[in-house]
């Protein structure tokens, strides 16, 4: 631990929020811009690609609904000739590098500080965010897929390092609103990255869209890097009232240095680990369907033009992120008052958020052409999994605050596979792209969501779990010398104050 200079304390008095606010306001934008830089290809692959002729070898149509009639604001018909297999294999070659630095992201996270970990995956994903169209201009579909597997290596670091920012940051009382809002930032970068894309491509080139998005990523590493440290007691500026603070309602504000290696027999043998990475396996096996390939449908099945295709794509994401943000907020309440028990909030939320959008995902593939209902339907099935993110989202939080980074690792790290996974089967699955085959997509995604869901329900705790505290060696004079340094610049600041008020 060190102690914070008094500069750092005079400086404190121009930040109006505390920290631990301003930490979460940053995460979001992390998530925001990690998503944004993920899922814009989703958009402009649909103009990337020579347009479909919808009608089979007999010269039948396969397609179900007419185009819509509104401008495209968009000339371009496509160049580049991949068949759905290829595109489904571009869209999921990111999840190949997303997976392979989610073990490596959480342990550097806890050993170092989850703020480079972060800040420099998320600088990563921007730098080749930018040079996407340079890689399909001269490389084509091999290039693009090589670097969207450096941009998944680059974005593999943000959940974990995030979840040992937030267990170093947030107490519990305030964890579920906090980690709503960090975690939201997905939802809301899935919205701006469809809706914003499609504005860009209609009005742009379809480059332009590419270097937006990672502009954006290199603007927030500038601003994070300076407003944002791994723990409160690394921060120069944080106000010695919320050290008190965040001290008296998490025990200890700094990184556990002297953990004992990672129990990872102890994580891997546990009920209710595995019962996580099972409901972390259906949470993104439908999400990540709908995030790579909900454009795609819109454009291919609905015949969306590319505008209506980004407003309706985001849609069903602006409703997550506020079911997301009000789920997050019942469960604090919830938990705070005793009236349902941590674990019981989790499973509630996450059975909530698996039950009610595998439903509304296969009822939308049955209301045929029918834009209205369908956009609505796909709308209600994203806003219930909103509650994913008050639920078994936090559980690693929950079950070891200690070991956060490497349990949000292993479980989104596993879970990401399905990334890889999914969008190829479903290139594989809709060859036609015809609404026939996408209706058995979206059964595929119902029957996964049940069943990992009820998995999780029966086996899952949002209890802190024994691996959380092996034996470790404890500096009680070095943390009592802490104390002692706190307290006289808690009592410094708090004169400081009185006299500037005089």
């Amino acid at each position: 631990m060190t102690q914070q200079p008094e500069w750092g304390i005079k400086f404190s008095r121009f930040f109006l929020v505390p920290q631990r606010v301003i930490l979460a306001i940053m995460g979001f934008l992390a998530m925001l811009n990690a998503y944004t830089m993920r899922i814009c290809l989703s958009v402009a692959i649909t103009e990337l690609v020579v347009k479909r002729n919808y009608t089979d070898d007999n010269g039948e149509a396969v397609a179900v609904c007419k185009a819509d009639d509104l401008d495209s604001g968009s000339s371009s018909s496509g160049q580049y000739e991949w068949s759905e297999e290829l595109q489904g294999y571009i869209l999921s070659s990111f999840y190949i590098g997303y997976i392979l630095t989610h073990i490596p992201g959480g342990l550097l996270a806890e050993k170092f500080g989850g703020k480079w970990t972060l800040s420099l995956g998320i600088l990563s994903t921007a730098f080749f965010t930018v040079i996407t169209p340079l890689a399909i201009i001269h490389g084509g579909a091999n290039w693009l897929i090589i670097v969207r597997i450096l941009m998944g290596i680059g974005e593999g670091t943000t959940f974990p390092a995030l979840s040992v920012l937030l267990a170093q940051w947030v107490p519990v009382k305030e964890r579920g609103k906090l980690g709503a809002l960090v975690l939201g930032g997905g939802q809301v970068g899935t919205i701006l990255g469809n809706l914003l894309s499609g504005f860009l491509l209609a009005a742009y080139d379809w480059p332009v869209v590419f270097y937006f998005f990672g502009g954006l990523g290199i603007v927030w590493f500038i601003i994070f890097t300076f407003l944002c440290y791994s723990d409160p007691t690394t921060h120069p500026f944080i106000k010695p009232s919320e050290k008190q603070y965040l001290t008296k309602h998490m025990g200890t504000i700094g990184r556990n240095k002297n953990l004992a290696p990672t129990p990872w027999k102890a994580i891997l043998t546990s009920l209710p680990m595995w019962a996580l990475i099972s409901a972390q396996i259906g949470h993104d096996w439908g999400f990540y369907i709908m995030v790579t390939d909900l454009p795609k449908y819109m454009a291919d099945v609905m015949q969306f033009s590319i505008k209506a295709n980004g407003l309706y794509s985001s849609l069903p994401y602006a409703v997550m992120w506020i079911f997301s943000l009000s789920s997050g907020w019942v469960g604090d309440v919830l938990i705070t008052r005793k009236i349902m028990s941590i674990t019981k909030v989790r499973k509630m939320m996450t059975g909530l958020a698996a039950f009610g959008p595998a439903i509304f995902m296969v009822a939308a593939s049955y209301a045929g052409c029918d834009r209205v209902v369908v956009v609505t339907l796909f709308t209600i099935c994203m806003g219930l999994m909103g509650a994913f993110y008050a639920g078994m989202k936090l559980t690693p939080l929950d079950m070891s605050p200690n070991y956060a980074g490497t349990l949000m690792a292993i479980t989104n790290g596993i879970g990401a596979i399905t990334g890889v996974v999914s969008p190829s089967l479903v290139g594989l699955m809709t060859p036609n792209a015809s609404l026939l085959e996408w209706r058995t997509v979206f059964w595929v995604a119902f029957a996964i969501l049940f069943v990992t869901a009820i998995v999780y329900v029966i086996w899952a705790s949002g209890e802190v779990q024994d691996f959380n505290d092996p034996p470790r060696k404890i500096d009680f004079e070095a943390e009592e010398k802490e104390k002692t340094a706190d307290g006289a610049q808690i009592e410094r600041y708090e004169k400081s104050e009185i006299t500037d008020k005089l």
